[in-house]
């Protein structure tokens, strides 16, 4: 990293690309279209649009879609499968959930590895080490398969592997010797845990996913050095940033990337504004994000499951739902009006983009309504077009026998609608009163919907950011570098030594102090009652006190403790980050007067002429009252009738339900 300079943060959406630069107290914005084809162009677009030297820039932080898209459109490399003899259809047995459970039409979506691709080797590793040896002859047949196969990537998963990975090894360099330029993934190095399933899962979406991350991340490498600027770094879902090359071998461990950053900006910022327990709201063109932030700290989880596909690593705790901006309105067989999943993207994108869409989105409705402004300037290239969304809404409601004012108040119920449920999911499924949260809105459209989803969970504070527009990019700039790491200890809590687990957990700080620079250390563990079949993950610095920890842990999750029960250790983690100096976000005075007119809008059915105001005229201090619309550089932010508030030190809007 070079000394001094710019920490730029650039978060590549389906709409937009965002970058945020930081240094010296200054914070440079930019928002540009993103570039679906090749997501690379839009970082370099994004940096140019920012009139940012490159000779100022100290580091470069990137948070991507790639990996998400890649397993979303099932769009990866060709991978096959290597694993133990009578084991090969593990990954198509799954746990025989359905994903909906009376639906007898909907079927979960197929592996990553079809059945041909799967491959096996005669050996079998029990718990206590080998049962039988590696068949060599049964390793050259699978080689030899392989070859003519002519796939990109291997995943290999033997059983216990976790525990006992020696064949496992044995394997995976004789397939790197026969197959050069072949990504291999070994589960013992991706995911060392027990539970075949998931391990297999998570090993072949890492080979899946890697050649296509390999490839991208080359090439905005390539573009980088010429343009001059550092080699980037790159988001991980885990809410820390890693080396390119360490990105690549972590290939799964990426797939919420650009989510994660959000996250990691909105407790730093909540944090300044004094709110610590906060429900992330990160609504963008394509997607709506939120996560829960607990005494400053983005929670993570290793239950993840993205586009059918389980991912059991250290993942920021993200639920998405596909309501954003750009999600399409549609009419079903029945004459119901549904929102999403289909998006418009940034090409065609929104019909008020004049870009050649044609079906109303969740963005025209909020233009007709009011809440956009007709001829606003989004991202620089794209201006809104109002006749445009109104002919839109027009088409959409004769199909469903309504006006357009009526259609588009109907298109902001129902995205509202599923943005709420997703924020239950987050907060009151995971044994959280969101009363006792309050709403940090962000992304282009979060702030038009905050007031509305508050009022809805009975919230009644909202946060919004004054770089709520590019605050996942602001959350890049600040990551700490982190790595995670994973040993399995399954044993008893009560009769383990002290001095076993300490010795553990040092093994993996000495791994860590050879990967990063003079890290920082956090460990935690995953506890269980006995007989139980999933964990939770409580901090392990004072071991003295874990038991107690879980019984708390538990109590809060699910209501309910077992303190008469025995708990038992599943897994030992470790987090090492090497934290970066944080900017100091501070507010300046009021500049003049903040109001831009008036304009009509609507707010239930009832078109209100309301104040507009400027909020790069506001200052610390600088009050709003409901109803009202905030327009920001980068995005909007509609004050409801009942709510108002005022921007504090740091720069946010903090609105309160009067």
């Amino acid at each position: 990293m070079r000394p001094g300079g710019l920490r730029l943060g650039i978060d590549v959406g389906g709409t937009f690309t965002d970058l945020v630069a930081l240094g010296g107290g200054d914070v440079i914005t930019a928002k540009v279209p993103s570039t679906p084809r090749d997501q690379s162009v839009g970082v370099m677009r994004a940096v140019e649009a920012a009139g940012i030297e490159a000779g100022a820039v100290a580091a470069l932080a990137h948070g991507m879609t790639v990996a998400t898209n890649a397993l979303l459109e099932r769009r990866g490399a060709r991978t096959a499968l290597v694993t133990t003899e009578g084991f090969r259809d593990v990954l198509e047995i799954a746990r025989q959930n359905r994903p909906s459970l009376y639906d007898l039409t909907q079927d979960r979506p197929p592996a990553l590895v079809p059945r041909g691709l799967r491959f096996t080797v005669r050996e079998r590793m029990g718990p206590e080490g080998e049962i039988e040896p590696l068949d060599e002859a049964s390793l050259e047949e699978a080689v030899s398969a392989l070859r003519e196969a002519e796939v990109e990537a291997v995943a290999v998963c033997l059983l216990f592997a976790f525990a006992h990975p020696e064949h496992e090894r044995r394997v995976g360099a004789a397939l790197r010797e026969a197959l050069p330029g072949v990504h291999v993934s070994l589960s013992s190095e991706v995911l060392p845990e027990f539970r075949e399933y998931e391990r297999f899962s998570t090993t072949a979406a890492d080979a899946y996913l890697a050649p296509r991350l390999a490839a991208y991340l080359k090439n905005l490498g390539r573009k980088a050095e010429e343009a001059g600027l550092p080699a980037p770094l790159i988001m991980q879902s885990s809410g820390g940033v890693a080396r390119v090359e360490d990105a690549i071998s972590d290939a799964a461990g990426c797939v919420l990337s650009g989510p994660a950053g959000g996250v990691v900006g909105a407790a730093y910022v909540g944090s300044l504004s004094g709110h610590r327990d906060l429900l992330t709201f990160d609504m963008g063109g394509t997607s709506t994000d939120v996560a829960p932030i607990l005494g400053g700290e983005a929670q993570t989880t290793t239950e993840t499951v993205v586009a059918g596909v389980p991912i059991k690593l250290p993942m920021v705790d993200v639920h998405t739902v596909s309501a954003g901006g750009g999600s399409i309105a549609w009419a079903d067989a029945g004459g119901a009006l549904r929102v999403g999943p289909h998006s418009a993207g940034a090409e065609p994108g929104p019909a008020a983009y004049d870009k050649g869409g044609e079906e109303p989105t969740v963005t025209d409705a909020n233009l007709y309504l009011g809440y956009l402004a007709d001829g606003a300037r989004l991202g620089g290239e794209v201006v809104l077009r109002r006749e445009l969304s109104e002919e839109a809404l027009e088409r959409l409601g004769k199909r469903l026998g309504l006006g357009p004012e009526e259609a588009a108040l109907g298109i902001v119920r129902v995205a509202n609608a599923q943005m709420a449920r997703a924020l239950r999911v987050i907060s009151v499924e995971r044994g959280l009163d969101p009363r006792e949260f309050a709403l940090f809105a962000f992304g282009g459209a979060g702030g038009m919907h905050a007031c509305a989803l508050a009022d809805e969970l009975g919230m009644r504070t909202v946060l919004v950011p004054r770089a709520g527009g590019v605050l996942s990019a602001l959350g890049l700039a600040i990551s700490d570098l982190r790595r995670d790491y994973v040993r399995p200890h399954l044993a008893a809590l009560v009769g383990t030594a002290e001095e076993e687990l300490e010795a553990r957990f040092a093994q993996m700080e000495r791994a860590a102090a050879k990967d990063l620079e003079g890290p920082e250390y956090a460990r935690r563990a995953d506890l269980r009652y006995r007989g139980q079949s999933f964990e939770l993950t409580v901090e392990a610095g004072d071991l003295r006190g874990l038991e107690e920890r879980f019984h708390a842990a538990h109590e809060r999750r699910y209501g309910y403790c077992m303190e008469d029960e025995p708990v038992e250790l599943v897994n030992l983690r470790l987090t090492a980050t090497v934290p970066v100096e944080k900017p100091k976000l501070s507010e300046g005075p009021p500049e003049g007067e903040a109001g831009r007119g008036k304009r009509e809008a609507n707010f239930d059915g009832e078109w209100l002429e309301v104040p507009v105001l400027d909020r790069e005229r506001m200052g610390e201090g600088s009050e709003v009252e409901g109803p009202a619309i905030v327009e920001f550089r980068e995005s909007t932010c509609v004050v409801r009738p009942g709510w108002g508030g005022r921007v504090d030190g740091v720069g946010t809007l903090v609105l309160e339900r009067r």
